[in-house]
């Protein structure tokens, strides 16, 4: 199943992690149609991450709201969205026309989340996307938070190719963040990152780095780097509504003695940052203090250089 599933990049990395079964096994949960669960849980949700290579190639992963409803299946291979990325946002002139999106439905209030893959076409009220690939993830490492609307005007995008010192702040606070890659083939996928505040750490203006901890051995990010570097990252700013996306480049640090330095950790992963784009209320969602996870680790004081 495992050889049907995944790509040479994803085998590979189970191969390092030593998971290769424990990949296969989990490889049964993915499946080309949206489950009768699953139709109503997109229909609750608020919600959608989305992740997709711009006209350049650079990975980016945008936040796409609306109220419940706004995600419904057409039929068991096709989602509509009632929305698309506003101008401004870097994946805005890519989603005119047909694209390969990895997207990741989550509801932090119930700890669930839902991955699906396909090629998205635009239309009248946002998009549609044919699905290849859909499954649930484990629900390790969501923070637990409550959704409520507020109407709110996006500000103009603040653009950049290093992070300024609130951004760096920002990102060192954060519980959650998003990341956006693709596979050899370009089929795109997104995915989330959860921890305690401090779990990812900013040494540099351009440099970030995080522990990969465990998870569901299918090694979807981490074996699309090991093919396509490429990755993009969604920061949200769950009191205000803002947004801060950064594109670049990622490899994964598989020496056991430096992961065995943070806390958790089954393998590091550092990020370089090249572009940065920062919307102030981009969302018209704010959500509730959090209730953390009990599976994340304690956040490392520091990361081996």
């Amino acid at each position: 199943m495992a050889a049907d599933v995944y790509h040479q990049g994803e085998r590979a990395a189970q191969r390092r992690a030593g998971l290769l079964d424990q990949g296969a096994f989990s490889s049964r949960a993915v499946r080309a149609e949206i489950p009768e669960v699953a139709r109503g849980f997109l229909l609750q949700q608020p919600m959608l991450v989305l992740g997709a290579a711009d006209d350049r190639e650079r990975m980016w992963a945008t936040l796409l709201t609306g109220r419940p409803g706004f995600l419904h299946a057409e039929d068991d291979r096709t989602l509509a969205i009632d929305a698309r990325p506003a101008p401004g946002d870097p994946l805005h002139d890519r989603l005119t026309e047909p694209a390969p999106v990895g997207m990741l439905a989550v509801e932090p209030a119930r700890h669930r989340r839902m991955r699906m893959n396909g090629r998205a076409v635009p239309t009248a009220r946002g998009l549609r996307v044919d699905l290849d690939q859909v499954y649930s993830n484990c629900p390790k490492y969501i923070q637990k938070r409550q959704p409520r609307w507020e109407q709110a005007t996006p500000s103009a995008p603040r653009r950049s190719r290093a992070l300024t010192g609130d951004q760096q702040r920002w990102i060192t606070g954060a519980d959650t963040f998003f990341i956006a890659t693709a596979g050899p083939d370009g089929h795109a996928d997104a995915s989330h990152r959860g921890g305690a505040p401090g779990f990812v750490h900013a040494p540099s203006p351009t440099v970030l780095r995080w522990p990969d901890y465990a998870g569901n051995a299918m090694f979807n990010t981490l074996g699309n780097l090991e093919v396509r570097p490429r990755a993009g990252l969604l920061f949200c700013d769950w009191r205000t509504g803002g947004v801060l996306q950064l594109t670049g480049t990622a490899r994964t640090d598989w020496d056991p003695a430096h992961a065995a330095a943070v806390p958790g950790a089954e393998r590091l992963v550092e990020f370089t940052v090249t572009d940065v784009v920062e919307t102030a209320g981009a969302s018209p969602l704010r959500w509730s203090d959090p209730v953390p996870s009990r599976f994340n680790p304690p956040a490392a004081l520091d990361f081996p250089s």
